[in-house]
């Protein structure tokens, strides 16, 4: 480890085995919108952990305080713990699941995952999507048959003919369907699992808390922290951010591809998304406190994203409204990051919750 580098560095390199930890504890806990109380408990007990006390709203978005000197939230931090899924639109007559989506994700990007049916009586199945073509020594069209969702279907992992039989096991239509994470962490460093968007950024914020708890650091004012449970979806932060709070931080994804600026090693701070430009000069204060701390940063523009932020500002709060986040390839599929993007996501995100608000 080098002599020079901050403590903040120091510490990130020490306690990365948290962050990774509990980032793989959440990541493989199904939780696609409107199915999330399980990972929602998950999360709560770590901030129990840290001594901070958890409370929902009614429809289950989980709200902390990181206390501060003063109270009264001025800022407020978010995070999403809500995933994309599926849901059983159909129960075929030769025994397999139609299905619909949940969140937007690419048809193809799911085809061959293997999934868990989670039923209404709380009986979990595994099965496989398939497209209802899946040899191509039996559908001459296999390889260039159309990957729509219409064209996609589960094959449940349990000895079944016909639709009584699988209404027999008790799978019906409205039965949720999550997909497995398939998480792993290379000796480079690189993070390959479902569901960074965005269970990456809910772990940085507790290590970011995590960090500030250990080492007595104390903000100006309490700091709110709302981990919202249908941003998939489009409502997430719509309601719940405190009224006192005047400034509110979205950690999400930085989506990465051909013609963005954002990398999977730095912080991506975000100027506009496709609801339009985030506050200027809340962005121009990341971009500062980042080079202050050392932070690698990019910014960058994401045409077709969405985050919380939108949902509150769509809901007509007076926030002013900024987004960072780990670079996340290949968003909405099997995504990846580096090491190096969470931990300055990281940096950034204590910078922020240290910068005096008073």
């Amino acid at each position: 480890m080098s002599a020079c580098m901050t403590i903040k560095e120091k510490f990130f390199m020490i306690k990365l085995d948290y962050t990774l930890g509990i980032l793989e504890k959440i990541c493989t806990t199904p939780s696609p919108s409107g199915f999330t109380a399980e990972v929602m408990k998950v999360i709560e007990a770590e901030f129990q952990k840290l001594g901070m006390e958890v409370s929902y709203i009614n429809k289950g978005g989980l709200i902390t305080y990181f206390k501060g000197k003063y109270s009264g939230a001025r800022k407020a931090l978010t995070a999403h713990g809500d995933t994309l899924g599926a849901m059983v639109k159909e129960v075929t007559r030769e025994g397999n699941l139609a299905i619909t989506t949940i969140g937007g994700y690419m048809p193809q990007s799911v085809e061959c995952e293997n999934c868990i049916i989670h039923t209404a009586e709380g009986k979990t199945y595994t099965g496989t999507i398939y497209t209802t073509k899946p040899s191509v020594h039996v559908h001459k069209d296999a390889a260039g048959f159309e990957r729509s969702i219409e064209n996609l279907e589960v094959v449940i992992d349990e000895k079944v003919f016909s639709k009584q039989d699988v209404l027999d096991l008790g799978i019906d239509v409205g039965d949720f369907i999550s997909f497995d994470s398939r998480f792993r962490v290379t000796d480079t460093g690189f993070v390959k699992t479902r569901h960074l968007d965005d269970k990456a950024s809910v772990a940085i914020i507790l290590s970011a808390c995590k960090y500030m708890k250990e080492n007595n650091i104390v903000p100006e004012n309490d700091i709110q922290i709302f981990i919202t449970n249908h941003e998939e979806v489009g409502h997430g932060a719509s309601y719940g951010v405190d009224d006192s709070v005047a400034e509110l931080l979205c950690v999400d994804m930085g989506a990465l591809g051909n013609g963005q600026n954002s990398d999977e090693y730095t912080v991506s701070i975000c100027a506009k998304d496709g609801g339009g430009p985030y506050d200027y000069e809340l962005r121009s204060r990341l971009v500062r406190l980042s080079k202050e701390i050392g932070a690698d940063y990019r910014v960058d523009i994401y045409p077709y994203y969405g985050s919380d932020g939108g949902a509150a500002l769509k809901a007509g709060r007076n926030l002013k409204v900024g987004l960072i986040g780990p670079g996340v390839y290949a968003s909405h599929s099997y995504e990846r990051t580096h090491v190096d993007s969470i931990v300055n996501t990281a940096k950034l995100l204590i910078a922020y919750m240290t910068s005096g608000d008073r």
